[in-house]
């Protein structure tokens, strides 16, 4: 009676602890639906120069719609889209934080002062960098035609890859 009742006990919890598992694998985010927050650019350019990609930052603000909507619409498809993987590294900047950012040449700032350093002005801005944190290609300053930002985007994104991979002189 006793070892039926034990028997029983651990049963019951095993099916609990495996409950709760399955529901906190299921809970669990995927990665490929946010895009990362940028902490650390001489990371980011390391990476970016071993796959010899350019680094794409989306200036975005907290409440801001359009941004928003470039992220879902645009980015995060992007992001999950295979044949982006050998073309572009996507990161974010809230152009107003304060925390700790790392900027390209190693230098301890924050997003915001970051941000003004690339004349940022308007959210959402999209800006595409290399390894050394110079720009590729006229950013991307709001969301005023959303039926050809993905024209837009794309064709910043190749301009920025062509720069990258061009033969030295």
């Amino acid at each position: 009676m006793v070892i039926k009742r034990l028997f029983s006990k651990v049963v019951a919890t095993s099916l609990g602890l495996a409950s709760l598992a399955w529901f906190s694998m299921a809970g669990a985010a995927n990665p490929l639906d946010e895009i990362l927050s940028a902490t650390d650019l001489t990371r980011e350019a390391s990476v970016a120069q071993n796959r010899q990609v350019p680094i794409l930052i989306l200036f975005t603000s907290p409440k801001c719609a359009y941004c928003e909507r470039v992220k879902q619409e645009f980015l995060l498809p992007m992001q999950r889209n295979p044949e982006y993987a050998d073309k572009v590294i996507l990161r974010q900047i809230e152009f107003q934080d304060r925390t700790r950012l790392v900027d390209f040449s190693g230098k301890i700032t924050t997003p915001a002062r970051f941000s003004r350093q690339q004349k940022v002005r308007l959210t959402p801005t999209v800006k595409l960098f290399d390894a050394a944190g110079h720009s590729l290609a006229d950013p991307l300053v709001g969301l005023t035609t959303p039926d050809f930002y993905g024209v837009y985007l794309d064709r910043a994104i190749d301009e920025a890859l062509t720069k990258i991979r061009a033969p030295s002189k």
